[in-house]
């Protein structure tokens, strides 16, 4: 079997994406920490085009992006399946993958945000966002996205709202309302009781902690 190894920040939801697919797989892998602030000369050389994590490396070939990833990990390696078999349902999960990575630019936002401005608008762009996921993603009675089993649309979802907790304690404001997304949260709630989710996710104070100090700082009030 081909060597593996994954480039990345412990931190980061879009690595937390490649570990947890990894896991569910079963495939053991080389864990290489990137520093955020001095990229190794093998990172730059793997994604010379955005210089990003995560980087995934099978057999000395890199592949940048999280969900290219993850499909990338799905195809080889077809045990416990995230991608469904089915054409169509295929490509509405590809469409939630997608809707899901628009999601995370709000969530993007409302953490770089510096007056109380620019994090309401943040907020109501990511209420916006989620409001659609509440009402179009969960017309079955589904545990999950995959039904009963963990599937691609989890992963994506599961790493922003997982995130998304982590920037609402950073900076104190509630965000995910249980009144507002009752369906979404309970779906959360089973994804991240998943014994290989809630074993690999990052520790939530160690994380806030370390996310804290990369925070901007608020701007001075008048």
């Amino acid at each position: 079997m081909a060597e593996v190894k994954l480039h990345g920040f412990w931190y980061s939801p879009f690595t937390v994406r490649v570990v947890w697919t990894l896991k569910l797989k079963g495939i053991a892998y080389e864990n290489i920490e990137e520093d955020r602030f001095n990229k190794s000369p093998q990172l730059l050389e793997y994604n010379p085009v955005y210089k990003k994590t995560p980087v995934l490396v099978h057999g000395g070939k890199p592949l940048p992006e999280s969900m290219i990833i993850v499909e990338y990990i799905d195809e080889i390696w077809p045990h416990n399946p995230l991608l469904p078999s089915d054409p169509y349902e295929r490509a509405q999960a590809r469409f939630w993958v997608k809707y899901a990575d628009d999601t995370i630019t709000a969530v993007g936002a409302l953490f770089l945000s510096k007056t109380g401005e620019e994090r309401e608008k943040a907020i109501e762009k990511i209420w916006e966002h989620l409001k659609v996921v509440e009402e179009h993603s969960f017309g079955e009675e589904k545990k999950l996205f995959g039904g009963d089993t963990v599937n691609i649309v989890d992963i994506a979802f599961g790493s922003i709202v997982n995130f998304l907790e982590t920037v609402e304690g950073i900076i104190q404001v509630k965000v995910l309302e249980a009144e507002k997304f009752p369906r979404l949260l309970s779906w959360f709630n089973n994804f991240k009781n998943v014994p290989v989710i809630r074993e690999n996710t990052p520790d939530h104070e160690e994380r806030a902690a370390f996310i804290k100090s990369l925070a901007p700082k608020p701007a001075p009030s008048s």
